[in-house]
């Protein structure tokens, strides 16, 4: 069984926002909406001040409290994995929103699919991914999903194919030969907030 998961390095993230930039034109979010965003985290008092740049989008957790909290099946997880949000199951309650304890879930509104980044109109591109929604319609919830598209054609997620510094890797987590287990090994890598019990499939390598 293949268990779908990410490295992020965090030596080689250089805070461009390349996987963000990517991840938006894959998704076509509407504004203020980052599917992967990348957050700053600064070190040290002046002048020996240090930087690292963190990037984080959803876990695609094992043990996701999203799924298990939804009313109505529309948070599920794939037998690969990967996390999922079928919008026409969502009723927007936003209790998965509420129940991620890494805050990335995004609840679109009604009216997503009018607001574009130019005023007065909507661009082609945004018009025809948001339509992809049932009925083009807002009121649910949205996530990263890994790209799931891209992986059943044999390609990386667009966050990981973008990355300039090469600081993403994705691959298998089932299988110990693959480049992501052996990372983790090698690298000590760790999972965020490995308290909350939910068993990421991202680490982060330091």
């Amino acid at each position: 069984m293949v268990r779908w998961g990410m490295t992020i390095d965090l030596k080689r993230c250089v805070g461009c926002n390349a996987c963000t930039a990517a991840c938006k034109a894959k998704n076509q979010t509407p504004p203020g909406v980052f599917f992967t965003r990348v957050l700053i985290h600064e070190d040290g008092e002046y002048p020996n001040v240090s930087r690292i740049f963190i990037p984080v989008q959803c876990n695609h957790c094992s043990e996701p409290p999203c799924v298990r909290v939804c009313p109505t099946g529309a948070s599920e997880q794939r037998d690969d994995g990967i996390v999922i949000v079928d919008q026409t199951k969502c009723i927007g309650c936003r209790a998965c929103y509420v129940a991620c304890p890494y805050n990335n879930r995004f609840y679109l509104d009604r009216n997503f699919i009018e607001e574009g980044y130019f005023p007065d109109v909507v661009t082609p591109p945004e018009k025809l991914k948001r339509e992809e929604f049932p009925g083009g319609k807002g009121g649910v919830v949205a996530k990263c999903d890994f790209c799931y598209d891209r992986i059943e054609e044999g390609r990386d997620p667009a966050c990981v194919r973008t990355c300039p510094a090469d600081a993403r890797k994705f691959g298998d987590l089932e299988d110990p030969e693959s480049e992501v287990q052996k990372l983790i090994r090698q690298r000590h890598g760790k999972q965020p907030i490995p308290e909350a019990g939910t068993d990421p499939s991202i680490f982060y390598l330091e």
